[in-house]
């Protein structure tokens, strides 16, 4: 994979403070749940083999998923090196400027990690332009109107975070904006943002639904 210039996708202090507390990440956090992420991945049009965890940090979410060719591209380096200490294949870059060739990847997914990005909509495009027709973009993220996601909110700018948090769906607006066919599979504070690249010749089909689109086959294999 080709290099890229790290961060610009990312809030500079955010990222040096995930380089810093990498060892510790695991321990603070909770396991990942395969099944809402399966809920997304399953939205696919195409076999699910080659996924990039952007923002994957230690590998959380791929650690947690059935595909065999997960790399997990971060910006912080301590969060990779713990990564590489699970088996995982990483690459340092930015979210917006994933350092993978185009149209190379059948899924992306961005866990828990979409608040710390400073680009939204460079994310969602870069994810775009790196998957395959059929391929499928799964973000999991916070809801900041809901109780818990507004305490979430307090809590990570009182300990310097830059984060941004986008309600499910404002952010599957900007996912339909980006060219994809968006849905919201799964809504509450925590809740999953969800869409598919259209095959060649129906770029233009972006739009949001509730759900599942219609004709979308099982694809998690």
């Amino acid at each position: 994979m080709r290099q890229a210039p790290v961060a610009a996708g990312m809030a500079l202090g955010d990222v040096g403070v995930f380089h810093r507390f990498a060892r510790l990440y695991d321990r603070a956090m909770y396991a990942a749940d395969p099944e809402t992420l399966a809920a997304g991945l399953d939205l696919a049009e195409r076999p699910v083999e080659r996924l990039l965890d952007v923002g994957g940090g230690t590998g959380r979410a791929s650690r947690a998923l059935d595909v065999p060719r997960p790399v997990v591209v971060d910006a912080a380096r301590g969060m990779l090196r713990e990564a590489r200490s699970h088996g995982l294949d990483t690459a340092q870059g930015d979210a917006a400027r994933l350092p993978v060739a185009d149209a190379s990847v059948d899924a992306v997914l961005v866990v828990d990690a979409l608040h710390h990005m400073a680009d939204v909509d460079g994310v969602i495009a870069a994810a775009y332009r790196a998957l395959r027709p059929g391929g499928a973009l799964v973000v999991r993220e916070f809801d900041p109107t809901t109780l818990r996601g507004r305490g979430l909110v307090a809590a990570e700018h009182l300990v310097g975070f830059d984060s941004r948090f986008l309600a499910a769906d404002a952010l599957a607006d900007r996912v339909a904006g980006g060219g994809f066919r968006a849905s919201v599979p799964d809504r509450g504070f925590g809740y999953t943002v969800a869409g598919v690249k259209p095959a060649t010749g129906c770029e233009d089909a972006g739009g949001t639904t509730d759900g599942a689109p219609e004709g979308t086959g099982s694809s998690n294999q």
